[in-house]
């Protein structure tokens, strides 16, 4: 099956997909402020460039679209029908990437939190999931 758009056309939308400030990540960021949590955005020091970051408490945060980074929801699960070969390949990279990133962060002595978009629809939920990673303690530095 072909694409419904032209080159020039498919770029121009592929190129409005946020990857920062997205509504999910809003979402969270209004709730943690809530919570009385204070945090940096998308530190560039930091394997994979966690979207929140709470440095005295050791944890990262990355919030995630349930299609780019392949979550296992029905919106997750789903793959184009055009161009498959492409986007099996490119949310396989995602996922990849965002493991390394994972793990490279827990070897640093980092807490790491994956808030996936469909989970962050409960906002009740996710207020709860919230305040219990604020409350944990962080792990040890050294």
């Amino acid at each position: 099956m072909t694409d419904v758009y032209d080159a020039q056309k498919r770029s121009a939308v592929m190129a409005r997909v946020k990857g920062r400030n997205t509504t999910p990540e809003r979402k969270v960021r209004k709730i943690l402020t809530g919570l009385g949590a204070h945090y940096r955005l998308h530190r560039k020091d930091l394997p994979g460039r966690p979207d929140i970051v709470m440095a005295g408490r050791r944890l990262a945060i990355f919030v995630h679209g349930c299609f780019w980074h392949g979550h296992d929801c029905a919106r997750g699960a789903r793959t184009p029908k055009t161009n498959r070969d492409y986007w099996t390949a490119k949310v396989a990279g995602n996922r990849a990437r965002d493991g390394r990133a994972a793990e490279s962060l827990i070897a640093a002595g980092w807490r790491v939190e994956t808030l996936w978009e469909c989970a962050i629809r409960d906002e009740a939920a996710l207020k709860i999931r919230l305040a219990n990673l604020l409350s944990a303690q962080p792990p040890a530095k050294g």
